[in-house]
């Protein structure tokens, strides 16, 4: 279970400030598999980063009674003039497990060839999304998160990259960013809706996506707070 306690994040612009979750109190159930939707810039990817601890929030906090992965796709963890074995082992270390099984799986999983032992810096944004899901997935965390990444690669890549996440989630819950409807069909069993800093959680999954498409036909103004 995840649970965000009166959250608040938000970040100073021009006009004052940018409000990304606002006194935000929220569950996330165990096991889950929580499909997390919003227009571009609602603050999907920082409500993640806040989740996994990777950035601060401005008040409130999130409590956990599990292990929480790094959001897949976000390369903070990763230094970019390290190789991908080199990174690899880092966050092996970072995690407690055993560095060079990882290094078996997301050298097999990454398909990286090659480049697996060259530089970060070398990376194209595909094959940092690459590694990084394969770091993620390689580490039995209790909830994983996931931000867009089963859109990388060929169709081949990507069939492979939802079968080892729904491995993963045979005993993982998730919370899952993506744009793609059927992709939150095939991959979880709940969605939640961010707008305007709050949180619209639906075990249907037809009516979060109704919800989120009809968001998309408004101005910003018009959302409902």
């Amino acid at each position: 279970m995840i649970c965000l306690e009166n959250l608040t994040k938000y970040f100073p612009s021009r006009g004052g400030r940018q409000v990304i979750v606002d006194n935000l109190t929220a569950v996330f159930p165990t096991g889950a598999s929580v499909a997390l939707l919003g227009r571009n810039g609602a603050g999907k990817s920082t409500l993640l980063k806040l989740i996994a601890g990777t950035i601060r929030p401005t008040s409130g906090r999130v409590l956990s009674t599990g292990s929480i992965s790094y959001p897949v796709g976000f390369q903070g963890s990763f230094h970019p003039d390290l190789t991908g074995v080199q990174n690899t082992r880092f966050v092996a270390r970072l995690y407690g497990v055993d560095s060079d099984g990882l290094v078996d799986f997301v050298e097999e999983f990454a398909e990286l060839g090659g480049h697996f032992r060259m530089p970060l810096r070398t990376y194209s944004a595909g094959m940092k999304s690459r590694l990084s899901f394969g770091v993620s997935m390689g580490i039995p965390f209790d909830t994983y998160l996931v931000d867009e990444v089963t859109s990388v690669g060929d169709g081949a890549f990507r069939h492979k990259s939802v079968q080892v996440f729904d491995k993963r989630n045979e005993n993982a819950g998730a919370i899952v960013v993506t744009h793609s409807p059927p992709m939150v069909r095939r991959l979880c069993n709940m969605a939640a809706v961010l707008e305007r800093g709050q949180l619209h959680f639906y075990e249907d999954l037809d009516a979060a996506l109704e919800h989120h498409e009809y968001n998309l036909t408004l101005p910003p103004d018009r959302l409902r707070s």
